[in-house]
């Protein structure tokens, strides 16, 4: 049984990273449930099964952790789950679509070339000790 509750939750991790590689916001909100899920039912799968968090008349306790731990999961979940559906609801009524596009100035950040060639450190210590600022020496205005 053990077995089984692995593969089906790397089945819903693999599932769900697939489809937060989509471009459809809907997908993505699916996808984010499906990790959800998985993270829920790994969660309660480490815990010991069959027993009760609190054993009567003794002092015994089972790890209370796992479900504590699978509870948050379900409302961190259900909370983004909430603000991709807000999210998507939005943009469905800005654009009447639900494609994920790529930032304008994205693109322009990643197209430009850099400003500055490589910094060699070598030159830097063959300067003059005398060009150095000073503590009685004074910054100028353009320089702060």
């Amino acid at each position: 049984m053990t077995v089984l509750l692995a593969l089906v939750t790397a089945a819903l991790f693999g599932s769900g990273t697939w489809l937060l590689m989509q471009r459809r916001l809907s997908r993505i909100i699916v996808g984010i449930g499906l990790l959800g899920h998985g993270a829920n039912l790994l969660l309660i799968t480490s815990g010991r099964s069959g027993r009760a968090p609190i054993i009567d008349g003794g002092g015994d306790y089972a790890d209370p952790l796992p479900q504590a731990l699978a509870l948050t999961a379900i409302v961190i979940t259900f909370g983004v789950t909430a603000f991709l559906l807000a999210l998507g609801f939005r943009s469905w009524q800005l654009t009447r679509d639900d494609r994920v596009e790529d930032d304008v100035e994205d693109r322009i950040v990643a197209r430009r070339q850099p400003d500055h060639a490589e910094v060699d450190d070598a030159p830097a210590a063959a300067h003059d000790p005398e060009d150095t600022f000073g503590p009685d020496d004074e910054v100028s205005e353009a320089a702060t």
